[in-house]
């Protein structure tokens, strides 16, 4: 992929989403809310099914961003439980009537339980895509990342709020943040090569070579 590819840029709330073309999938981002959350939806290009991380806000942006795409909407990864990433789920369930799913130490916390319960190694497929399940247990225990693989084989992480450019999410305790740091140093940057890109719950993008020289630093700093 090549930057001639896509396109890449800030979102504001209320503004224009971006679209990456991966290949075989097509993926959409836009921001809502007074949180700046972003929701990705996830295109199989051949056969038109639809995935959406996280229905964090604002029905109607996001029945857009679906309508955008092949129309409809097959399921609904939520990445955690906080309630800024999951304000418009039962809206877009009654819409659209998705599977759901999310990491099943947050299930009870979200407002509507979702069908499947994900856990570390799981594959979500969506049409004919398939994208790995990361657990990042530390923002909430029950936090889950997405991987999925472009055309040239590189990877896009969905991370939800457990990687951001510049660091970890927030963790409410040393001991919650060293499970994040461990779970992000032995799954994702163990895992992952430099050019894997990094779509976070808000904000912009990154790739872990960029954020890869500061591990230590973040360690150290304890956030």
């Amino acid at each position: 992929m090549t930057e001639t590819d896509h396109t890449r840029a800030h979102v504001e709330p209320g503004g224009p989403s971006w679209l990456d073309n991966l290949g075989h999938a097509l993926v959409r981002k836009t921001s809502v809310s007074e949180m700046n959350n972003n929701a990705y939806l996830v295109t199989c290009r051949r056969t038109g099914e639809q995935l959406l991380v996280d229905a964090a806000a604002e029905s109607d942006r996001l029945r857009e961003l679906v309508a955008a795409g092949s129309g409809r909407l097959d399921l609904i990864v939520t990445t955690h439980q906080h309630w800024d990433h999951h304000r418009a789920l039962a809206d877009l369930v009654d819409d659209f009537a998705p599977r759901t799913a999310a990491g099943a130490p947050d299930a009870a916390g979200l407002p509507v339980p979702p069908d499947v319960e994900l856990a570390h190694g799981d594959r979500i497929t969506v049409g004919e895509l398939v994208l790995d399940v990361i657990a990042l247990r530390g923002h909430t225990p029950g936090s889950v990342a997405l991987a999925l693989t472009d055309g040239s084989g590189r990877a896009h992480l969905f991370t939800g709020d457990s990687l951001f450019p510049g660091g970890p999410g927030k963790t409410q305790d040393a001991a919650a943040f060293s499970s994040l740091m461990d779970d992000l140093e032995e799954r994702v940057f163990g895992v992952y090569p430099d050019d894997t890109v990094v779509h976070p719950g808000h904000g912009d993008s990154t790739t872990l070579g960029e954020e890869r020289p500061h591990l230590a630093e973040w360690r150290d700093r304890g956030w």
